[in-house]
């Protein structure tokens, strides 16, 4: 069994518990070789409420050099996320790491938008 197959098992086993409402969305978290990508999504009705990612041209200025799936690149992905998330009305979510083990670029990516004031 292969690391893909792996995030895909945990990922399943966490869809499974994790579900958004429209009074508290869902954050999904990807990362893939290069980029991070980040929705909040209303189960209930299937629409994205909001999106980001590192892959934007904007978001490309504001990290200095190296990676866009490196921590820096998490922590201010989250930091922007987060006051997304505050400025919809959103004071809880719940968080769905997309099957990605709780640490390095996801847990901080997780506490940048914890700072922001958004609970889960």
């Amino acid at each position: 069994m292969n690391l893909l197959d792996k995030r895909t098992l945990r990922h399943t086993r966490i869809r499974k518990k994790v579900i958004g409402t429209s009074i508290k969305p869902r954050l999904s978290f990807y990362k893939s070789l290069n980029f991070i990508y980040v929705q909040l999504i209303d189960d209930s009705i299937g629409h994205t409420l909001i999106a980001s990612n590192t892959k934007d041209s904007s978001f490309k200025g504001m990290i200095p050099e190296g990676s866009l799936k490196n921590k820096i690149a998490a922590k201010k992905l989250g930091e922007i996320f987060g006051k997304q998330v505050k400025a919809k009305g959103f004071e809880s979510i719940v968080f769905d790491r997309g099957g990605f083990q709780f640490h390095g670029v996801v847990k901080e990516f997780a506490d940048a938008v914890r700072k922001e004031g958004v609970n889960f």
